[in-house]
């Protein structure tokens, strides 16, 4: 079944290049998203379209833990906010029960939070699926590439391999 989840925590152009290479991740918008109750405040992030039955929400957070600074409350957490944007009590309760369990697996508390999604606004077209239109970007080359390198060695069996390495090797 095709599910929706929204990620922020680091810059959307890496966070959309990561969960874009995915297996059954279908379709990553990027742009600005809030929560409910917090109206005012947006930060950048994604939403993720996504079949259940290939990948499930605890993998999707699993891998977003890892691949930004879930650990960190840096300076710059009002523009990269560390959050899943759940749709539903349900997946928010998943959301929490997971990140309840891969806290376990840091050092260091894991600073992402299990939110109600309440708005977005999707970035200018140009920008949209920005690693995969133009991987040899500086940019791309430079940040998200090493991001990517890292998505395979971790986390090589949800991987599109194929579309990972093809993308790497004409960055």
């Amino acid at each position: 079944m095709i599910t929706k989840v929204g990620i922020g925590g680091s810059c959307y152009w890496c966070t959309e290049a990561i969960f874009n290479s995915l297996n059954g991740v279908f379709k990553v918008t990027q742009g600005w998203v809030n929560s409910f109750g917090e109206q005012d405040w947006f930060s950048e992030g994604i939403i993720i379209e996504f079949d259940d039955d290939i990948i499930a929400l605890y993998d999707l957070i699993e891998i977003h833990l890892h691949t930004h600074s879930s650990t960190s409350n840096h300076s710059r957490r009002d523009k990269y906010r560390s959050a899943v944007y759940c749709f539903d009590q349900d997946q928010q309760q998943t959301a929490v029960e997971s990140l309840k369990l891969l806290r376990q697996g840091f050092s260091l508390p894991v600073i992402t939070q299990a939110l109600m999604f309440n708005e977005f606004k999707a970035s200018k077209a140009h920008y949209q699926n920005y690693f995969y239109t133009e991987p040899n970007r500086p940019f791309c080359k430079n940040v998200i590439t090493p991001k990517l390198e890292k998505l395979l060695s971790q986390f090589r069996e949800k991987v599109d391999e194929e579309k990972v390495v093809k993308a790497i090797n004409d960055s």
